[in-house]
């Protein structure tokens, strides 16, 4: 069965907010729609949001509860919901509420006014204090020249596609799963659509949790560190070159003083700091490679509730 619109999310120490979520996604699906669905993915929520989503299916028959064996991650859940899908439009969100539900009403305008395949939404301005302004904006400038296929800057989950462009979307096997990253490389026609997103507390993507990412995004999705680094030991070679010949030319011409101790421990400890560098970054892509080759499937399902058949299925 087909249904007309199906909007998912994900669920991880979310029981605040699915209530409130799906009474304002409800809301946003019956003034586009009378046919849709809602489907909620369960990232290994620690809190009672299974239980929630659980009770909110059972009143409702429109939601369907995908329930993962475990903690996989945020993007990994969603591109299980997405799988999942039936709707010939697929609404993408947060449950947080820090984007607005109510969004979809304007995203569908945007696809019709523009034939799009996909509209995504771009924060007008990004929220947070100065640090993290400044932070994510040289993320964005530092990370894009590292890509081969740039990111939109301050890209959010939002995202209204076709069932065409979700179809192919889903195609993407990655174990490391950049859900912007794999939306980019996707192609079609994609428009952004400026969102004044919301704040709600702390959020979960602490520093580490950005440079996890960030590292995630680069090696699965660029090699053009590795050509960096090839430039790298290019430059120190020369600049070694021309250090040498210098260095021999003081020599001949008896310029030279005793060797000081500070000079070699600098040298020693740049040229190893580069070359661990070095072997650092090769290691990530060879990780990648180890985890890409074992074709393991991204997320295991545990449950679903309202599918056709209450099977087991990884995805």
């Amino acid at each position: 069965m087909t249904v007309r619109l199906s909007v998912v999310t994900s669920l991880y120490k979310s029981a605040e907010f699915i209530r409130e979520f799906h009474q304002r996604a409800s809301e946003a699906a019956a003034k586009l729609t009378p046919d849709w669905e809602i489907i909620i993915v369960n990232d290994g929520s620690p809190d009672d949001s299974l239980q929630i989503a659980i009770e909110l299916h059972r009143r409702d028959p429109r939601v369907r509860v995908i329930d993962l064996s475990r903690n996989f991650g945020h993007h990994k859940a969603l591109m299980t919901g997405l799988a999942n899908s039936r709707g010939d439009l697929v609404f993408v969100i947060d449950s947080d509420l820090e984007e607005d539900p109510a969004w979809l009403l304007t995203f569908y305008d945007a696809m019709k006014s523009t034939g799009a395949e996909a509209i995504y939404g771009v924060q007008r301005s990004r929220k947070g204090g100065w640090f993290e302004r400044m932070s994510g904006a040289l993320f964005y400038r530092v990370f894009n020249k590292l890509l081969t296929h740039p990111f939109p800057p301050n890209i959010v989950t939002a995202r209204l596609m076709t069932r065409r462009y979700v179809d192919a979307l889903v195609q993407h096997r990655d174990q490391e799963v950049s859900l912007a990253g794999l939306c980019t490389i996707t192609g079609f026609e994609q428009q952004p659509l400026m969102v004044d997103k919301g704040m709600r507390g702390d959020t979960s993507y602490g520093l580490r949790r950005r440079i996890s990412a960030f590292v995630t995004a680069i090696t699965s999705f660029s090699n053009r560190s590795l050509l960096y680094i090839f430039q790298l030991g290019v430059g120190v070679i020369l600049l070694s070159i021309v250090a040498g010949i210098v260095l021999m030319y003081q020599s001949m011409t008896g310029r030279i003083g005793v060797p000081g101790w500070a000079s070699i421990m600098v040298s020693i400890w740049f040229l190893g700091g580069v070359m661990i560098f070095c072997v650092g970054v090769l290691g990530i892509y060879l990780a990648k490679v180890f985890t890409e080759t074992k074709d393991r499937p991204y997320t295991i399902i545990r449950r679903i509730y309202g599918a056709e058949s209450d099977t087991w299925r990884n995805s």
